[in-house]
This record gives structure tokens, sequence and C-alpha cells, in this order.
């Protein structure tokens, strides 16, 4: 095993460790738990924030680019699936 795999091995099972002995504590899991709540509500917020400042400015927002991402891919994978029916047609045609 090289030295990297053994230290990454380590470091998982010190991690594991000191997991168990925080959330060991029912009272200490659940101030873990309401704290990472509001730290992934702070982060909602701050996107919207963020978003709402990015329109204020008329530039696309990262929501806007991952939607015209989506469409794009939905649209390539289309045009694989007819490109494949011609490509059918076109040998059926072909062999006749």
């Amino acid at each position: 095993m090289g030295i990297g795999k053994e230290l990454k091995k380590r470091a998982l099972g010190v991690t594991a460790k000191a997991m168990e002995k925080l959330m060991a504590d029912e009272k200490r899991a659940m101030q873990v738990a309401n704290a990472l709540g509001k730290v992934q509500r702070g982060k909602q917020a701050l996107d919207k924030g963020q978003e709402e400042l990015m329109r204020a400015f008329h530039f696309a927002p990262k929501s806007d680019f991952k939607a015209v991402g989506k469409k794009l891919s939905s649209l390539k994978r289309r045009l694989r699936e007819l490109d494949e029916k011609l490509g059918t047609l076109s040998e059926e045609t072909d062999g006749k």
C-alpha cells in the first residue's frame, strides 16, 4: 500500500473516532445538528441574495446557467437519438 493511501486510511479512522466521540452525547449531537441547519439556512439566504443582486445588475445568475446547461444536455441527448434513428433508416433504405 502506498504512503498516500495509508495516510488517507489513518485520517479517515481518526475522523471517524472523533465523530463518534462528538456524537456520543445526544445533547452535543443536537447542537451540532442545529449549527449545521443554521449554516445551511445561511447559505440559502446568501445564494438567494446573490441571485437577486445579479438580476438587479442584469447579469445572469448561476441558476440560469444551470438551467441552460440542463436544456443543452437534453437537446444533445435528443439529437443523438435522432441521429441513431436516421442512421437506422439510412441503412434500411440502402439495403433495399
